[in-house]
């Protein structure tokens, strides 16, 4: 699969993923780069809202495009995203959640073991 995106970021990260798959053998990290890789307009860009509703306090969601910070966070949650808007990095630390890079995830949690996609 060749990736065709032109920023120098997104294109590295979809490398480390793919990377990061045949490593650990976690098929997550495989289908977050394949999400990653289609064009722009079709990469998701995911509410706080809707984080809020289908997690659970201590959840470890990945976004595999933009958090937006249209809604509020109840609970403490650790989002792993490709960029955040600047309310939603404010309101996930008002609700005593982490933010983080995908990089930064996957060095944590190599395996993705308990980590859900939003789309």
């Amino acid at each position: 699969m060749e990736v065709k995106a032109t920023n120098p970021q997104l294109r590295s990260l979809i490398y480390f993923l793919r990377k990061a798959w045949r490593a650990n053998g976690a098929r997550i990290w495989l289908d977050v780069a394949r999400r990653l890789a289609k064009p722009r307009r079709k990469r998701v860009a995911v509410n706080l809202s809707r984080i809020n509703r289908y997690t659970e306090e201590g959840d470890v969601v990945v976004v595999p495009g933009k958090v937006l910070g249209a809604g509020s966070l109840d609970h403490p949650v650790t989002v792993a995203a490709f960029s955040f808007s600047k309310k939603a990095k404010e309101k996930i630390e008002d609700a005593r959640g982490r933010w983080l890079t995908i990089k930064e995830l996957v060095k944590l949690n190599p395996k993705g073991s308990r980590v859900k996609i939003m789309r």
